[in-house]
Order: C-alpha cells, then structure tokens, then sequence
C-alpha cells in the first residue's frame, strides 16, 4: 500500500503490518497503546514502544502530522493539508479479522480496470485556491476497498428514515438493498417502522430484492417516518437485541445528529456496528456537500406552480401570483427555482431581509412592475420575512416541532393580506396565493436525483464493508467522500447573498437588493448599507 503500510526496524512482525492498513486510521491507535509518535527529517512515521523497539514508515508520507482528540481525528501534513478523516474499526477493534472484497470476483466490476479505492485518496473541500494558497481541508474519498470488516453472512444490516418526506427516499431504500445483496451477497436487512421510535416501538419489516423491486416509481417512504422520537438508549439496546451490526440512517441535520449520538453510544458499549449517514433535506441546507438528494426534483416540481402563478398573474389585469416553496433557513430551491423559470419577478429568502413601505420597499417595486407590465410572480421562502410577520402580529412564536425546529407562522397567507391591504385603495388587485409544499415533498425522484440517490447508496455501503464508522457520505466537488458526523451537522448551509449566484438573480428578476441605505451616504460607499 505503499505510504499506507509501515514495518518494523527489527523486521519481526508488528500489529501494525496486520491490525492497521492505512496511516489515518494508526494515529489513534498509536496514541493510545505507544510511548511516542515522531517525523524524522523525511516525514517517515517513527514509532516507539517500550524497551528498545521501534517502527518507522518505509516511505515519505503525504500526511506529516496529527492532531486528536476523542471526537475529531485529524491528520495534517505539508503545505496546510488537512485530513478530516472519518472512525474506522482499527481504531477500536485492532484485531478484527478481515476479509477480501468479494467485489473482485463480481462480473459488474469485471472491466473495471481499478476495482478498489486507494486508501490514500481523499477529496478537497475547496478546488478553487491561489497557487500560494494552502492545500486546505480533505475528506476521505468513497468507494469500495480491497479488505471488508464483514463476511457476508454475518451481516444483519437495517434501514430507518427520520423526518419529512423527499423525493428519493425509496431510491435510497432500495439502492442499499441492491448494493448490499447484488455486490456484497448479503441476505438479512431489515427496515425500522415509522423512524427512530420504530427501533424500540415498532415490528420491524424484511427487506429483499422483490419487496423494494419497484418503490423508487413511488413517493414518500414505505418504511415510514416521524419527527423525534430519539431515545439513544433504547435504540442502541435495539440494535444490540436484535443483533444488528450496520445501520443505515437517512434523514437530515437532525438525524444526522441522532446518528452521531447512536454511533458515541454504540462505540461506548464496544459493539462492532457500523453507523452511516445519507444526508437527506429536500432544502439542500446541509453544508459540505454539493447538494442532497431531492433537491433537483423539488426545483423541477416548483416549476409547476410558478407555471400556475404566471398563467394566473398573466390572465388578470393587475395579476399577482404569489408561490411560497420551503426553506426554513436556506432560500436555495426558491433561488433555483427563479433562476430555471424566467417567469419571477421577485424572489424572497430567509437569508436577505427585506422591507414593505417606504422607498426601495417591497410595495413599492410591486407597484412599478404592476405599472411596467400589468402582472407579477413572486416566489417567496417559508422562512422569510417571519421577523415582519412578528413584528405585525407583536408575537413570535416559541414553539418548536418534535424535531426541534422552530414553528413558522404562515408568511404567504401573511404578506398576501398586507399586498391586497396596501393597494386596496389604489388599484383591484387579482392575487392568488399557490403553497405546494406538500406536493412537492410527495412526489417521487426525478431522473438526475435517481442516480444521485443511487451513487449514495452505494458509497455508503462501501464505506461500511469496508470497516468505516460514524460519517455521512456526501458529494464533494464531484466526488463522494464520507465525512465526520460533526462536519454535517455543526451549522446549516445557506445561501451567501454577497456571492455571485445572488447576484446572477437579481440579475434576472432585475429585483432591488432590499437594503436600506443610511442618508448621506453613497452606495458603495463604508457604512452605506444596514440590514
């Protein structure tokens, strides 16, 4: 394996030749059973016991350093390369056996020309860089290996879907299905009922080849979901009752958080289960990855109703089509689904606050594009403008759902009063207010999200074969890579107003910032602008 592999000075036999293939996974381990870990002049590896005996690399390593703790395990090397590696059992099981890829004996892979993975291959966050820049941040490439932690007998794999529906829920199902019987021969895979509560409150339902056969042509999931219902322990007694070894877990920052929890109890009890994560959010609001899966098929379905709204808006004199698509806190399908239709005027997201009355306000662009061309669409996203709304009803609401997420109040039933209210006394207005959330999460997957679906599946049940633990697998810069729980989950990603992409829409909907300026100041100028 190259750098990967290391050997003793005194050529006898060490538990690193056969407990530990690869460098990320020997940091740990080293810094809990050995007396020092240093780099000599060459970056090569030295490793000390006690008495006199010593281990060095054979070759210059590409990874120079490491830094850990108990929860992140971290490898940084030369011109600012940094590793954000994911668990593996030789971390905590350095004598597990393992076993060949049965993938090499598969006719699918037989004109592949490279089966496996290199354990040294991992993916950037940031492919766009200064040529003095650092090598910045990596995560480990997914894909098959060369070794597994599992025979395929012994695997007792299940699969739970947590929190709302998505388009590709059953995609997911049934790709983990056929990944885990058509390339790893693995017969005995459950599905838990109605979410995590389902691991501790529910039957569980056998999953095959003939049972998941067709369910991708459908929407919504057939194992069931809910929101909460997270009781880590009676979950990982599930888990240890029942015999399971992996766990699937789709769902979003939420989940994934269950997950991370799942995995530290897990780990805790010393089991050998394998936890990994398929990031699901239909809002595409989980950050690192490219994006998640129904996010294209939810910007296609929103096609439909701003369709719906321009022939409305178009129909009527002084027509107004008003679409409200989600987006708690990431406005990422309403900026899509403007930027594909043409048809929108204005486009608001929970990430650029905007005003109503006054000079640059929202009523008074609605006026001029009323003015200009007898119609206007307007997308707007659950979650904008809901500091408005609070303001206007002198409330705000502190209720949260059972997933933890704060209860919005109704911002397109809300800012659609205000619109007739304002022009009532100048115009007749022909609103009409289309809210399709609910039949854009129902619908099934769309061609491209299929095979997004299908390539998540697959990559983390390679992962899981393979021995990694504890991370979500993720599309990063193109390429699928399995990342550390805390990595999905610590911060939402949402959509950067001062970066081009905002700009290309304001651009096409020809809409005003919504900024408020500062009297006596030119635009542009410091300090000119406030939220």
């Amino acid at each position: 394996m190259g750098s990967s592999r290391f050997r003793s000075s005194s050529n006898r036999s060490t538990p690193f030749e056969s407990d530990h293939q690869q460098f990320g996974f020997l940091i740990p381990s080293i810094s809990r059973k050995y007396r020092s870990l240093s780099f000599d002049s060459g970056l090569r590896l030295i490793v000390s016991l006690s008495g006199n005996q010593r281990f060095e690399s054979p070759t210059r390593l590409v990874m120079a350093t490491s830094a850990l703790n108990s929860d992140r395990k971290i490898v940084t090397g030369p011109a600012g390369y940094v590793l954000e590696d994911v668990p593996h059992f030789s971390d905590y099981f350095p004598n597990a056996p393992t076993y060949p890829n049965p993938l090499q004996d598969n006719a699918a892979y037989s004109v592949v020309k490279q089966y496996f993975v290199d354990d040294d291959d991992t993916v950037p966050q940031k492919i766009v860089v200064h040529p003095d820049s650092p090598r910045g941040t990596h995560f480990r490439r997914a894909g098959p290996r060369q070794r597994v932690y599992f025979e395929s007998d012994d695997v007792l794999a299940c699969i739970v879907t947590c929190g709302g529906l998505c388009p590709g829920l059953n995609t997911v199902i049934r790709e983990i299905v056929c990944g885990l019987s058509y390339m790893y021969g693995v017969k005995r895979i459950l599905g838990i009922d109605g979410g995590y509560r389902g691991f501790y409150a529910r039957n569980t339902i056998h999953l095959d080849l003939k049972t998941v056969n067709d369910i991708h042509r459908s929407g919504g999931t057939i194992l069931g979901t809910s929101r909460g219902g997270h009781d880590t322990t009676k979950i990982v007694d599930s888990i240890q009752d029942r015999g399971i070894n992996q766990v699937y877990i789709i769902g979003g920052d939420g989940s994934q958080k269950g997950a991370a929890a799942i995995f530290e109890e897990i780990r805790r009890r010393g089991l050998k289960v394998a936890v990994a994560g398929i990031p699901k959010t239909i809002d595409n609001d989980i950050p690192i990855i490219d994006r998640s899966f129904g996010f294209d098929t939810a910007v296609e379905e929103a096609q439909r109703a701003i369709n719906a709204a321009h022939v409305e808006a178009t129909s009527f004199e002084n027509g107004i089509g008003l679409v409200k698509l989600m987006g708690r806190y990431s406005g990422f399908i309403a900026m899509y689904a403007t930027l594909a239709s043409r048809d929108v005027d204005c486009c608001l997201i929970p990430e650029s606050p905007f005003f109503l009355e006054g000079q640059g306000g929202l009523f008074e662009f609605i006026d001029k594009r009323l003015k200009e061309n007898g119609h206007m669409v307007i997308v707007i996203a659950e979650g904008a403008g809901q500091d408005l709304l609070a303001e206007s009803e002198e409330q705000s609401t502190t209720l949260k759902d059972a997933s933890g997420n704060k209860l919005l109040q109704d911002i397109g039933l809300w800012i659609s009063q205000r619109i007739k209210d304002h022009f009532a006394k100048k115009m007749t207005l022909n609103l009409k207010y289309i809210d399709p959330t609910y039949m854009i999460r129902a619908v099934p997957s769309n061609a491209s999200d299929n095979v997004c679906c299908t390539l998540l599946a697959q990559s983390a049940v390679h992962g899981v074969m393979a021995g990694y633990n504890g991370f979500t697998v993720g599309l990063v810069n193109g390429r699928h890579t399995y990342i550390p729980f805390y990595r999905i989950t610590e911060r939402q990603n949402q959509v950067v107003i001062t970066d081009r992409m905002w700009a290309r829409l304001l651009s096409s909907t020809n809409q005003p910032s919504f900024m408020k300026h500062e009297p006596n100041h030119p635009v542009g100028e410091a300090g000119a602008m406030k939220w």
